[in-house]
């Protein structure tokens, strides 16, 4: 009985695999926008604006050198990364920390009118702490932080998909 369900269950998963199932909206690419062409502002070439480079270029958005040629401009205001202190042993020690990711944006056109108006991505997650495992934990925090800036790209290719412009 046990083997008839594991092969029925194997199957399905194969099945649904077979036929190009994917949940909606979980694909960044072949996304239709609003613009053709796009310049990033950005005060610093950090991951995040690499990753949304990828992302950018990925759905064929023509990226440009200047904001002149641009039909918009999406500007990153900020990113920043904090470590809170979440709870504490009764010995004082660090047991979970709250790691907190923020991403600022705002897109515009040469008009200057709005299309996304200063919005903020903020991505939390829980980091469990142990003492006697400290480069695990490192190596996990650093994972954690690159999936909430993975996360935090998709975000905002997302808002930049149904952006329009607000007169």
């Amino acid at each position: 009985m046990k083997s008839s369900m594991r092969t029925f269950i194997l199957l399905a998963a194969l099945a649904l695999t077979a036929c190009g199932f994917h949940l909606r909206g979980s694909q960044l690419q072949d996304m239709a926008f609003a613009f053709k062409s796009l310049y990033l502002k950005a005060p610093a070439e950090t991951l995040f604006v690499s990753d949304l480079r990828t992302a950018l270029n990925a759905n064929k958005v023509a990226l440009t050198s200047t904001a002149d040629a641009a039909e918009l401009v999406l500007e990153v205001v900020s990113e920043q990364t904090n470590k809170n202190i979440l709870s504490l042993s009764g010995s004082g020690r660090v047991q979970e920390y709250q790691l907190i990711y923020r991403v600022s944006l705002r897109a515009y056109d040469n008009k200057q009118n709005d299309w996304l108006p200063p919005e903020e991505i903020m991505l939390t997650r829980i980091l469990a702490y142990d003492d006697a495992q400290i480069l695990a934990k490192e190596q996990e925090e650093a994972q954690l932080y690159r999936d909430m800036r993975t996360d935090a790209v998709g975000q905002a290719i997302r808002r930049l998909n149904r952006a329009k412009p607000q007169l």
